[in-house]
């Protein structure tokens, strides 16, 4: 698949996220809670794994080879769908001291453009996930059973999810609604 293919690819996903936002607005809030509960497991599959890797390396003296292989592909996971939450809790870095600045009438088109702004890099960050998929599928992780395209798997639905949730604030932002957090 060439980068123009796949570049149209990244373009009509981000064309379906734009409309799921505006004709099912109910159901951002639920991928952020599935994302957020998904990333939490992820998080106790980790220190599960490590341990046993911590087990089998000083208690069973024979380390487990996969364990921290395995760990790292689902901290990759657990790191972008919690930073795609991050996002759309609005708890991610802003440009705060430039709204802050900025005079009342052009606050709304400035926190707009931040949104913007913000899902253009989770484009960004889709399309070159994408293309890393696509160039690793034929080489394997040597402690795993998975192709090395699992370790930007995480990276391509961060992307995705982040620009799911910029443009949910862009709407909310135009309706003049704000949009609730996910651990509500």
């Amino acid at each position: 698949m060439d980068n123009t293919v796949l570049l149209l690819l990244t373009g009509a996903t981000i064309a379906v996220l734009a409309a799921i936002v505006l004709f099912v607005p109910a159901l951002c809030p639920k991928i952020s809670k599935l994302s957020l509960v998904l990333a939490t497991m992820g998080l106790a599959v980790v220190v599960v794994c490590v341990l046993y890797q911590v087990f089998g390396r000083y208690v069973l003296n024979n380390t487990p080879t996969w364990a921290e292989a395995f760990a790292m592909v689902v901290i990759l996971f657990v790191t972008m769908l919690g930073t795609a939450v991050g996002v759309r809790d609005a708890g991610h870095i802003g440009m705060e001291s430039l709204l802050a600045l900025c005079p009342q009438p052009y606050k709304r088109w400035l926190e707009i453009f931040i949104h913007c702004s913000v899902a253009s890099f989770g484009a960004f960050m889709a399309y070159g996930g994408s293309f890393m998929i696509l160039q690793n599928l034929d080489h394997r992780i040597p402690t795993l059973p998975l192709p090395e395209a699992a370790n930007y798997l995480p990276i391509t639905i961060g992307g995705i999810l982040i620009c799911l949730f910029s443009f949910e604030h862009v709407v909310a932002l135009i309706k003049g609604t704000e949009v609730k957090p996910s651990w509500h």
